[in-house]
């Protein structure tokens, strides 16, 4: 436990290339993830450069990282595995990261992008809310990554 005082807001991105599912992740997790937490605000990307940028526009406004990331797996071209995996390997300290798959067999490659939490589809909001807290909670330290 830190002796930091709680955000106001938890700011979350949510990627993928398909609009619904932003918007289903959004509605799933609804105001706030868990019971005592904070409201949530949402950053969307389509795209991988799209989330790429919003993480720079913040540093460079010198605002706190993303609380968490929700990646789609599912997303064309560069999915949200690869997109994990990347910013493990690129970042100093990359936020919390909740992978959405379309299968189980998926939950390997999960395993090697260092995704905190695996929500499977169909999307379910109790399984949205519950992912994302446990996330959250991950970067505190009280929850070990998935795999």
């Amino acid at each position: 436990m830190t002796d930091q005082a709680a955000p106001a807001t938890l700011d979350l991105l949510v990627f993928s290339d398909d609009a619904t599912v932003r918007q289903q992740v959004m509605n799933g997790v609804g105001r706030r993830p868990a019971k005592g937490m904070p409201l949530v605000s949402w950053t969307e990307a389509a795209t991988a450069e799209g989330v790429r940028l919003a993480m720079k526009d913040r540093q460079q406004a010198g605002q706190d990282p993303f609380a968490a990331l929700v990646l789609d797996a599912e997303t064309k071209k560069l999915g949200g595995m690869g997109l994990a995996h990347e910013l493990f390997t690129e970042l100093e300290q990359r936020p919390p990261v909740v992978l959405l798959t379309a299968r189980p067999q998926d939950d390997w490659l999960a395993a090697w992008a260092k995704a905190e939490v695996v929500v499977p589809r169909p999307l379910d909001p109790l399984g949205l809310q519950e992912g994302v807290a446990k996330a959250l909670r991950a970067r505190r330290g009280s929850v070990t990554p998935a795999g």
